[in-house]
C-alpha cells in the first residue's frame, strides 16, 4: 500500500465538521482494513457518521497496542485557498488539502503501517485501530464510542494518537473544561434602568473576576498552569430594554494538579449563587512519564533525544488521547503524527511527503517492537 496515495484519497473526502459526513470515509478505511485481515466494526454516532474499530491478533494473555486518529476536519475559513482543498494535490513534495496535516496523513500512516506489519508478523496481543468522528468539536465521537461500545474495546498496553506533531512523540496535553454560564435579571424600559436589573452588567462583572482569577495550585512540571478564556458572550434582545438574561462561556485548560470538580466549585464560589453552570465538555489531561519504557522505546525508534531540551513537553490542544487514556486505565500514551502542528486549521493546509513516509515507517517499527 502506498501511504501517499492513501493520504491523498483520504483528503479527497469532504468531512468538514459540522456536519462531518464521515460515513463514506469510514467505510472506505474499514474496507481496506477488512480486505487485509482486520475484523472491522462500525459504531454509528449520528446520521451519516460512523466510528471505526478494526482489530487483528487480539489475545487474552496480552493487551493490544491501540492506534487512533479522527476522520473529521474543520471548516475552510474565510480566507480563499490557492488550491482545491479536497483535490489532494501534491506540489513541491507537499500534500495539500483540508485535513492533510490534521490529521488524514496520520490516519493513512496508521492504516498503511498496520497492514504492512501484519503481513510480516502479527505482534503479540494484536493491534486495535480506532478511527473516530466529531473530534474537532470536543472529542464527542470517541466519547460516544466509549459509551456505546459497552466494553467491546478490550484492553490496551499502549496508545498512539497520530495528531500533527512533526513526528515528535509528545507525552501529554492539558485537559479541557467548557462551561456555559447563565445569569438572570429584571427587564425594564431603557429610559428607566433603575426599574430593572441588568443581567449584562452582572455578566460583565463576573467576566472581569474570571479574567483576573489565578489558580492557587502547584504548577505542573509538564503542563504548566491552567488557563482560562471567555470566548462567547450573549445578552439582551433590543437596545431600548434592560436585559433580563445574559450568558457566556468559560474554557479552562487544566493540568494534573487540579480536577474539574474543584474548578467548578471554585468558580461557583467566585461568582455566587445567582449564576447557573452547564458543563459542555469535560476532558481530562493526558500524561505519561518520559522515563516509561514505552516512551523510551518510541524515542529510540523515532530518533529523539530528550536531553537536548528541544522536544516539547506537552501540547496546548486537546485530543482523543484524553478519552482513550482514561478508558484504558492510564496506559502509556503518546501523541505523534506526520503533520506540523502550526499547519492545523490553516488555509492551504499541507503535510510534507517525507514526513508521511517517516510516520508510516516509525509506526511500523513501533508496532513490531518486542517489548511494547
Amino acid at each position: 500500500m502506498d501511504v501517499i496515495l492513501l493520504a491523498q484519497k483520504l483528503v479527497q473526502f469532504n468531512t468538514i465538521n459540522p456536519p462531518g459526513n464521515e460515513k463514506e470515509i469510514a467505510l472506505f478505511c474499514g474496507g481496506i482494513l477488512s480486505r487485509n485481515g482486520f475484523d472491522v466494526t462500525y459504531f454509528p454516532y449520528k446520521e451519516n457518521r460512523l466510528n471505526v474499530v478494526a482489530e487483528i491478533g487480539i489475545t487474552e494473555n496480552k493487551s493490544a497496542i491501540v492506534l487512533s486518529g479522527h476522520l473529521d476536519v474543520v471548516p475552510l475559513g474565510q480566507k480563499e485557498w490557492s488550491v482545491d482543498p479536497f483535490a489532494g494535490e501534491i506540489i513541491n513534495d507537499k500534500l495539500y488539502g483540508r485535513g492533510a496535516a490534521d490529521m488524514k496523513s496520520g490516519v493513512a500512516a496508521i492504516i498503511s503501517s498496520a497492514i504492512r506489519r501484519v503481513k510480516t508478523s502479527i505482534p503479540e496481543g494484536g493491534i486495535r485501530i480506532i478511527l473516530s468522528v466529531s473530534e474537532e468539536d470536543g472529542c464527542k465521537g470517541i466519547a460516544h464510542l466509549i459509551d456505546t461500545a459497552k466494553g467491546k474495546l478490550g484492553n490496551a498496553r499502549a496508545i498512539i494518537v497520530a495528531e500533527p506533531t512533526d513526528n515528535i512523540p509528545i507525552c501529554g496535553h492539558k485537559g479541557a473544561l467548557y462551561l456555559w454560564i447563565k445569569v438572570t435579571g429584571l427587564t425594564a424600559h431603557s429610559s428607566m434602568p433603575g426599574k430593572g436589573d441588568n443581567a449584562i452588567y452582572k455578566a460583565a462583572r463576573a467576566i472581569s473576576k474570571i479574567e483576573n482569577y489565578k489558580f492557587n495550585i502547584e504548577e505542573d512540571p509538564i503542563l504548566g498552569m491552567p488557563t482560562i478564556n471567555v470566548g462567547v458572550v450573549k445578552g439582551g434582545l433590543n437596545i431600548n430594554s434592560v436585559p433580563d438574561k445574559a450568558e457566556f462561556s468559560i474554557d479552562v485548560r487544566s493540568t494534573t494538579k487540579i480536577n474539574h470538580h474543584e474548578i467548578i466549585d471554585e468558580f461557583r464560589n467566585l461568582l455566587g449563587d445567582e449564576f447557573s453552570f452547564e458543563k459542555l465538555i469535560d476532558r481530562k489531561p493526558v500524561f505519561t512519564d518520559v522515563n516509561h519504557p514505552f516512551v523510551q522505546f518510541v524515542d529510540k525508534v523515532v530518533g529523539v533525544n530528550r536531553t537536548k531540551g528541544n522536544v516539547p513537553k506537552a501540547l496546548p490542544y486537546v485530543t482523543d488521547a484524553s478519552i482513550l487514556q482514561d478508558y484504558y486505565k492510564d496506559v502509556p500514551t503518546i501523541i505523534m503524527g506526520p503533520g506540523e502542528s502550526f499547519m492545523a486549521h490553516q488555509t492551504d493546509e499541507y503535510c510534507k511527503l517525507d514526513s508521511i513516509q517517516k510516520a508510516e515507517e516509525d509506526f511500523f517499527n513501533i508496532i513490531g517492537g518486542k517489548n511494547v
